[in-house]
């Protein structure tokens, strides 16, 4: 909110722009808090703040983009703005592992933002270069996508630092473009090259985890059903259904060792559980 009225009171900022921010930091809100609850924190930690701040510039940069589709905008505004929260993406990695605060959460939430502000950057230039800069913004999201249908696509990727690399100069790119100082073919080549390295970071990871789908299957098995993709979840157990004792004569019933009367006995109902895998009980 706070940014939408400085930009209103600044550069101006139209009923669009105001309509997207404002929806913008209602989802981000709701989106946030879902995470927060799942994750079991009971707060935010100090890097996930800077994160906060850089979700809030995100949403000033997204008023604006916007408010371009109807009227003219400070492109200053939008280029600063969008300069600062791609650098505060190195200062909240650096408080995470200062403070030792590193979660799922936190970098679950700095991805989102990268992602998202990259989209929005994206629509932004399409003016200039053409819609088929799209597909730098939406790439993040087709992958999401495809997880549903291939599970595998959900294992644990190992660190890389050329992945983080590629993911910056998306943003450096797009801001350099958005901000109109490149020709219009020099602009082109310099987001053709952006989408060539994204293409083959994104590759090697899919390669990666097509090679590792097999420990990536049984990963989203041992998640709770309640937050698998509804392609790998498995389905619920059938309640156990008490079969009547049929009475019989004290004199007609085997006698029980001692030994056994605590275990599986014959005739009695074996349980498996639906989600073992490779004799782990997830």
């Amino acid at each position: 909110m706070g940014v939408l009225a400085a930009l209103a009171g600044t550069v101006g900022l139209g009923r669009a722009g105001w309509a997207a921010g404002l929806a913008y930091g209602m989802v981000l809100l709701a989106v946030l808090d879902r995470g927060r609850r799942r994750s079991g924190a009971d707060r935010l930690g100090p890097a996930d703040w800077v994160t906060l701040v850089r979700a809030t510039l995100a949403g000033g940069v997204t008023a604006l983009v916007v408010d371009s589709f109807s009227r003219p905008i400070a492109v200053p505004a939008l280029v600063g703005l969008t300069a600062v929260a791609l650098s505060l993406d190195w200062v909240d990695g650096q408080v995470a592992r200062r403070t030792g605060t590193v979660s799922a959460l936190g970098a679950r939430f700095d991805m989102e933002v990268d992602s998202f502000l990259v989209l929005v950057l994206c629509a932004y230039v399409t003016g200039q270069v053409g819609p088929w800069v799209l597909v730098i913004g939406a790439m993040r999201y087709a992958f999401v996508a495809a997880g549903w249908a291939l599970p595998w696509l959900h294992g644990s990727l190992p660190p890389r630092y050329w992945r983080k690399t590629v993911a910056a100069t998306q943003g450096i790119a797009l801001a350099v473009v958005a901000a109109g100082v490149l020709p219009a073919p020099l602009a082109v080549a310099v987001l053709v090259g952006a989408l060539a390295l994204l293409v083959e970071s994104f590759g090697r990871d899919v390669f990666w985890l097509w090679r590792h789908r097999a420990r990536a299957v049984r990963q989203e098995l041992a998640r709770p059903a309640a937050v698998r993709p509804a392609a790998v979840r498995s389905e619920p157990a059938r309640p156990e259904v008490a079969r009547p004792e049929v009475a019989r004569p004290a004199a007609m019933r085997a006698p029980v060792p001692a030994a056994r009367r605590t275990g599986w006995e014959p005739g009695a109902p074996v349980l498996v559980g639906r989600a073992e895998v490779g004799g782990r009980r997830s």
